[in-house]
């Protein structure tokens, strides 16, 4: 019988209460097994009690007392369902503590207690034995208050028994432990049988009706589990609570599709996954600064909108369906399920969706987190991974601060949108049909501006009278030059000269060269609308558009601190929209901090700093190891790096110094001086006998050394000489700092592009790896501390390296 057999069977309700209470009430009445034979069949069991069953009570004065009853501690466990298979995993020691306070409380009230647990991401009712999800969509999970568990021989861990079956189980232990009686037989009404031998064996056995019933032999029928009574008394891992105290909060929008790694996790489950990460490098890399109470935690909640696009509101799956060839079914599923979220984001409407998605649910994320930590006052981050990142990127090119919404929007627009009511809009629009429907809903002119499309299809309005309503809010607050097509200017990224237009330069004329512009143009097509619009990066070329296309860009409630990229497609993007260079001194309105962070075999991942640096080939900032060093095999090829370049100099050293003492003049040699005659004679003898003869033997003599010496001179100056210096300041290279060079503005003049070190095995061959890289970062230890250090070095947090 398998374990979901056994909750659904009579496990999972009540237990033999009849039993108990013929075991509290008459203890010798009790059922005895003697043993079991090797075919697992229990043996008769013994009517008649024994004498020391029916003396028990007599003998609780004397000597032989066993050790009094101790109640069992229980501790909360929740359920995870996931392809057919259950499993329950405990609570955190506090949070179980939490549940367990409420579960005495309210034990006899009937009003529903409510605890937050999980870092208050989750809530508990406890009456209901339920937990929800408060920041997701999440169905309920079941929680249980557990006491006693099985395990069965395939199973891998221990399994809880429901709360009435736990509590049959646990007044049997009592009456066992009290009247030191054991080899106690408990039988329940669904023919499940459990043995108390003694107080380290407990066996369960299943009934033979109730198993498969092809099995291949009774022995696998009569099979026992295995009965533990208490947490403390099996193997599982009890979470440690996390830290009340949030110290910054960020949230990681997705890419493309619904599946965020190789294990087609979604991006609920991989957030959970670098959640965990970050809690355990805090601990271990922040551990005194935890200690003295300045570290608290970061909280990262998941931000989806690929269930919105994909949603009944746009219907684009049923579109798509209807075209889709029959063939490959599942390889065309999962193209239209991932890759054509691509050409969604640069399609007009697709692209309006997917942006007030991830707006609106970032800004809901946002107020919910205030509402449930009122004491937050930390700052916030955005992450985006793949095309999230570009989302992102986009949406924060677009944001506006407080003056220049202000000097946006006209007074005269504002006053007519306020004095306005909305019976008197919908007349306006000839909608007043629809009046009835928002008033029941208690919406007026302010919050139906605040309204989706989806929020609309819900109230039954249909597609036409949608449209009318959201063009109306969306125009009410567009500038006049928006709607009259003129150029709009966004300070920020430079555009080459042969890109504009003559009307382009006549109007960007008195503009200087650092207020370069992101433009969009009219489109020479009159299918969709690429007017002018500060909503993206793009530029203009012959007056045909070349960025996105034009669409209203939602504000954050919020200025984020930090932008992090991770497996960024950005660059290619902005090239593909025809901007080179990003002017470096372009910075995100709201944003001062960027940081392009990928895999090096990353096929995705593009950078950013060559856009701003041109002249200047960087290589990218090694993320150090989680562990404070390079990994093996990188140490390994910089070791054999310098390796050859020290053999290179040492040879062209040598070569060199071989060529400079070949090159120097020689010392004359003397003649040998003859037998019997002195040095001083010798010389006097040679003065007076040296005559013009001599003397022009000599000159030529010396002609012919000098000519001879000339080309080894001009070798060593013109080949050895250069090239030694040139592979000298290589060597030293390492010893002096190199100039620090400014990388714009965009991460406040430090660097952007930062990569990953590869793994070992990952190195042997770099295409086979490429997928798995570009879904490597929810589970980078490395890339989770890259983060933890940026946000606590603004907060002046001390980052020590633990030892290992």
């Amino acid at each position: 019988m398998s374990s979901r057999q056994a909750e659904e069977g009579g496990l999972s309700e009540a237990a033999s209460n009849n039993n108990t209470r013929d075991l509290l009430e008459d203890p010798a009445n009790q059922t005895v097994v003697a043993g079991n034979t090797p075919g697992h069949q229990v043996l008769p069991a013994v009517d008649e009690a024994s004498p020391s069953s029916t003396s028990s009570f007599e003998m609780l004065d004397m000597e032989s007392v066993p050790a009094p009853y101790q109640e069992v501690q229980p501790h909360w466990f929740f359920c995870r369902r996931a392809d057919d298979n259950t499993s329950w995993f405990p609570f955190s020691t506090e949070d179980s503590d939490k549940l367990e306070n409420a579960f005495n409380t309210v034990r006899d009230e009937e009003e529903d207690v409510v605890v937050a647990v999980d870092g208050e991401r989750y809530d508990v009712n406890v009456k209901e034995r339920r937990r929800y999800a408060m920041y997701w969509e999440q169905a309920p999970t079941e929680v249980r208050r557990c006491t006693w568990f099985y395990k069965g021989d395939k199973d891998t861990r221990f399994m809880p028994y429901p709360e009435d079956f736990s509590k049959s189980l646990e007044d049997a232990y009592m009456v066992a432990v009290t009247l030191d009686e054991w080899k106690t037989k408990l039988d329940f009404p669904t023919g499940e049988t459990v043995i108390l031998h003694n107080p380290k064996l407990i066996m369960q056995y299943q009934p033979i009706g109730l198993q498969d019933e092809w099995v291949s032999s009774p022995s696998e029928q009569t099979r026992p589990r295995t009965v533990k009574r208490g947490v403390e008394n099996i193997s599982v891992e009890i979470p440690d609570g996390e830290p009340e105290k949030v110290d910054h909060l960020v949230f990681m929008v997705h890419g493309i599709g619904p599946a965020c790694d190789l294990r087609f996790r979604s991006i609920i489950q991989c957030v959970n996954d670098f959640r965990s990460a970050s809690l355990s490098l805090l601990a271990s890399h922040y551990k005194r600064a935890q200690q003295d109470g300045q570290v608290g935690r970061v909280e990262f909640l998941p931000v989806n909108w690929h269930s919105a696009l994909h949603g009944d509101a746009t219907g684009v799956d049923e579109d798509i369906q209807r075209i889709t060839l029959p063939s490959i079914s599942r390889l065309r599923h999962f193209t239209n399920d991932t890759l054509l979220d691509l050409f969604f984001y640069n399609s007009p409407t697709y692209c309006q969706t997917i942006v007030d998605t991830v707006a609106s649910e970032i800004n809901m994320l946002h107020a919910l987190f205030r509402q449930r930590h009122p004491e937050f006052n930390g700052t916030v981050s955005v992450v985006g991974h793949s095309l999230g990142s570009l989302i992102l990127f986009d949406l924060l090119t677009n944001q506006k601060n407080g003056s220049e919404v202000r000097e946006k929007v006209p007074s005269g627009d504002l006053c007519h949108l306020n004095c306005d009511t909305l019976e008197q809009t919908l007349t306006r629009l000839g909608l007043q049909q629809y009046l009835d429907t928002l008033q029941a809903e208690n919406l007026n002119l302010e919050s139906l501006a605040l309204c989706q499309d989806s929020d609309l299809k819900e109230l039954g309005i249909p597609l036409g009278p949608r449209k009318i309503i959201l063009n109306y809010f969306r125009r009410k607050w567009l500038p006049e030059e928006c709607k009259t097509g003129a150029i709009r200017q966004v300070p920020g990224l430079q555009i080459p000269p042969q890109m504009t237009s003559d009307s382009d330069s006549n109007q960007s004329s008195g503009a200087t060269a650092q207020q370069s512009q992101f433009h969009r143009a009219q489109s020479v097509t009159s299918a969709v609308d690429y007017e002018y619009f500060d909503v993206g990066i793009g530029q203009t070329n012959g007056g045909i558009a070349k960025g996105q296309v034009s669409i209203d860009y939602p504000q954050l409630a919020f200025h984020p601190q930090t932008f992090f990229a991770f497996g960024s497609p950005i660059g290619m993007f902005l090239m593909v929209r025809g901007l080179k260079l990003i002017d470096p001194n372009y910075t995100f309105p709201t944003c001062k901090s960027f940081y392009n962070i990928y895999h090096p075999y990353d096929p995705v991942a593009y950078r950013i700093e060559p856009m701003i640096v041109s002249e200047v080939d960087l290589e990218p900032m090694l993320i150090p190891h989680h562990k404070g060093r390079k990994r093996m095999h990188l140490e390994l090829k910089d070791s054999l790096t310098r390796m050859s370049m020290d053999l290179k100099n040492n040879v062209l050293g040598s070569l060199r110094t071989a060529w400079q003492s070949f090159a120097r003049l020689p010392v004359a040699a003397l003649p040998p001086v003859e037998e019997g005659e002195t040095t001083i004679e010798r010389n006097l003898h040679e003065t007076q006998a040296a005559g013009t003869a001599s003397a022009k033997r000599e000159d030529k003599r010396a002609g012919f050394w000098t000519k001879i010496l000339e080309w080894p001179r001009a070798l060593n100056k013109h080949y050895f000489q250069g090239v030694c210096e040139d592979a000298e300041p290589s060597v030293s290279g390492e010893q002096t700092e190199q100039p620090e060079i400014k990388m714009g503005m965009l991460n406040g003049g430090r660097r952007i592009d930062y990569v990953l070190q590869e793994k070992p095995i990952e190195s042997f061959n770099e295409y086979l790896f490429a997928i798995q890289s570009h879904l490597c970062y929810w589970e980078s230890e490395d890339t989770a501390l890259l983060l933890l250090k940026e946000i606590y070095d603004k907060q002046s947090v001390a980052f020590e390296q633990p030892q290992q």
